[in-house]
């Protein structure tokens, strides 16, 4: 049996904090802070969006968040400074587990997708731009949808544009919150805890697998 594999893109193939260079430099010892703050928002803000029917790209969720952030650490940006930082987002970078996992996968006994809360546009060009589009077969985008990941309808139409079942689909996420949206709908899901301090929610499921990389992810799915 072939298995599909849901691929999140933010936060699990690609390094939400990959500008923390960019914004050290701008803004010193805040940049921590900040890239926490804005990343924290952008999520919220999509939670919110989803729930209250009030769609908007997820771009515009990330946007927003950086405003939030300017104003909470009270750091004064240009226009050109906040336009700046929003087409570096644009080409964030993979993390470096992320080619030599999608690279060594089977692709006689996997089928993996892209499935982002983000444009099929965006995401596009971040894999492009990292190099993991080559490994991948699609991108499953929630824009179709104009609503956000945990919304279950999201993960059903991942079964739909990837003609799965839940029963051969796998998450694969290092975000709880999405995690807990498709073990909620019925898959199986792998949280990538790549650091030590990060926590699982307390609630009454937990990931069919835990893994600290993607580099042997392929292999650690089939041994669950």
């Amino acid at each position: 049996m072939t298995i599909t594999l849901a691929f999140d893109v933010y936060g699990t193939l690609i390094n939400t904090h990959g500008l923390l260079t960019q914004l050290e430099e701008m803004i010193g010892d805040k940049a921590q802070a900040f890239s926490n703050t804005w990343r924290e928002k952008q999520l919220e803000y999509s939670f919110r969006r989803g729930l209250m029917k009030s769609y908007l790209p997820f771009s515009e969720c990330t946007r927003s968040a950086l405003e939030y952030a300017c104003k909470l650490h009270q750091v004064d940006m240009s226009s050109d400074q906040k336009s700046g930082l929003l087409s570096l987002y644009a080409v964030l970078p993979a993390f470096q587990d992320t080619l030599n996992g999608l690279a060594a996968l089977n692709q006689d006994q996997f089928r993996p997708y892209a499935f982002s809360n983000g444009t099929e546009a965006a995401v596009r060009k971040l894999l492009q731009h990292s190099g993991t589009e080559q490994y991948l077969l699609d991108i499953v985008s929630v824009d179709s949808l104009k609503t956000f990941k945990p919304d279950p309808a999201v993960y059903d139409y991942f079964l739909q544009r990837s003609a799965s079942s839940k029963e051969q689909s796998w998450l694969i996420s290092s975000n709880p919150f999405d995690v807990i949206g498709a073990l909620n709908f019925g898959m199986k899901a792998a949280w990538v805890k790549r650091s030590e301090s990060s926590l699982f929610d307390d609630w009454e499921v937990t990931p069919t697998l835990v893994v600290e990389s993607l580099e042997r992810i392929g292999d650690q799915i089939l041994k669950a």
